[in-house]
């Protein structure tokens, strides 16, 4: 390992994640500043004893970048910036080593290869090939995207969400360490690192999103401005794009809006993270139990206030939640293995981000559900045990959660009648 030599970006980032660099105002200012040109090679930064580290510029921009991609609304940016300050001081190289557990750990966020290899394997994360030699583990991007998928899943670790606090501590030592008073530390100097960061703005990358319009109807105009693949087309198949033009409703809201075959472009909030329409939504619902004959049992209606619940109908998920549904990798490849579920194949994390894979999958789960354990169940216990697993349910505590699914299924139903359609089962 100790082979591995960085002296340009260009060795240690794919062309498109160069290109992605160059494109953020406040590094390019940056480089250029420095006599840095765009299609030569760009120089690290050296710190005095002649290791490349990221300026705090350029770390804000990976973090920024990976989390417009992949973890928008469910990773806050700043977050991945502080624990690379107090992991590496931003060196690409840094290596640590624990006599103890034998784990090797690597680059700007410390990631082990065991801890890389399950995150890939395990769980999905496959944006980044890691090929067998770990040495790939000290290039920038990949480290920080499989830190950004760490921090997620200790986000929701035991189907409950967790704390900043829970994950930052966690990250450093484990889930057994995350309330340890040896992790408490570690806590409050990232508290203090986080504080002194430069601000994200200018990386448009927020902690949180906003909640869709009630109309719906909004759709960015800047095409520069859009995440990676902010179209229908991107995300969705030939076969069902040509559904989503054949319904109705659908077909008069895009027309209204000037869309076109081939590039339909996904409506944006404020801070440019894609949702669906009510109307977009309701129809993917349609779709997929009209032509998916062995999910028995659910409507669209209930399919579509779960998704308003689970993700506000962003197209990436809310919080620790990945997709329309919430739901994630493992689960939607259970289903689809033992399942029976093979409508759609599912080789990513990142397939959970299409809207038809994202509902199929969530509704084929509360299918499952709905015959959980043998039983044919009620409607509250699919709901609350599709919220919070469904070990969880108890059915004598007419919740919160039970009487906001209830609120976002009257507005269904209402736009439904107002409609005219058809229930479809």
């Amino acid at each position: 390992m100790a082979s591995v030599s960085f002296k340009y970006w260009n060795d240690c980032v794919d062309p498109e994640d160069l290109d992605a660099m160059w494109m953020e105002p406040d590094v390019r200012a940056e480089w250029i500043d420095v006599g840095e040109t765009m299609g030569s090679k760009v120089h690290l930064s050296r710190d005095p004893d002649g290791q490349p580290y990221l300026t705090q510029t350029e770390m804000r921009a990976v973090a920024g970048i990976i989390v417009r991609r992949h973890f928008v609304s469910q990773i806050d940016s700043d977050m991945l910036c502080a624990i690379a300050e107090l992991e590496s001081d931003r060196q690409p190289l840094a290596t640590s080593y624990n006599k103890k557990s034998e784990d090797v750990k690597m680059g700007i966020m410390q990631i082990s290869p065991r801890t890389s290899e399950w995150l890939t394997r395990e769980l999905g994360y496959s944006a980044y090939q890691v090929a067998e030699d770990p040495k790939f583990l000290y290039k920038p991007f990949l480290n920080v995207y499989l830190a950004a998928a760490y921090l997620k899943w200790i986000s929701n670790y035991d189907q409950k969400e967790r704390s900043e606090e829970f994950m930052v501590r966690a990250y450093k030592g484990s889930i057994k360490k995350a309330t340890h008073k040896s992790t408490l530390p570690y806590w409050r100097k990232y508290l203090s690192v986080k504080e002194s960061l430069p601000s994200r703005k200018a990386f448009g990358v927020g902690s949180a999103p906003n909640v869709p319009s009630s109309s719906a109807t909004a759709v960015s105009q800047s095409k520069e401005a859009s995440p990676v693949n902010a179209t229908w087309d991107s995300r969705t198949s030939g076969e069902d794009m040509e559904d989503m033009w054949n319904h109705p409703d659908v077909n008069k809201e895009w027309t209204k809006s000037g869309e076109r075959r081939g590039n339909v472009r996904l409506s944006h909030d404020a801070e440019k993270h894609p949702y669906l329409s009510r109307v977009e939504l309701r129809a993917v619902a349609e779709i997929i139990l009209a032509k998916h004959s062995n999910i028995k049992g659910v409507k669209p209606t209930v399919l579509c206030a779960v998704s308003e619940m689970v993700s506000m109908r962003f197209v990436n998920g809310v919080g620790q939640r990945t997709g329309l549904m919430g739901i994630d990798y493992p689960t939607a490849r259970w289903l689809y293995k033992d399942g029976g579920y093979k409508g759609y194949m599912v080789q990513s994390t990142e397939d959970l981000t299409k809207p038809f894979v994202s509902m199929y999958f969530g509704a084929a789960y509360m299918a499952w559900l709905s015959q959980y354990e043998g039983r044919e169940r009620s409607l509250q216990f699919v709901v609350q045990a599709y919220l919070s697993g469904p070990q969880n349910v108890n059915l004598q505590e007419t919740g919160p959660l039970w009487m906001k699914f209830e609120e976002a299924l009257s507005r269904y139903e209402e736009t439904r009648r107002e409609n005219g359609s058809c229930v479809i089962m």
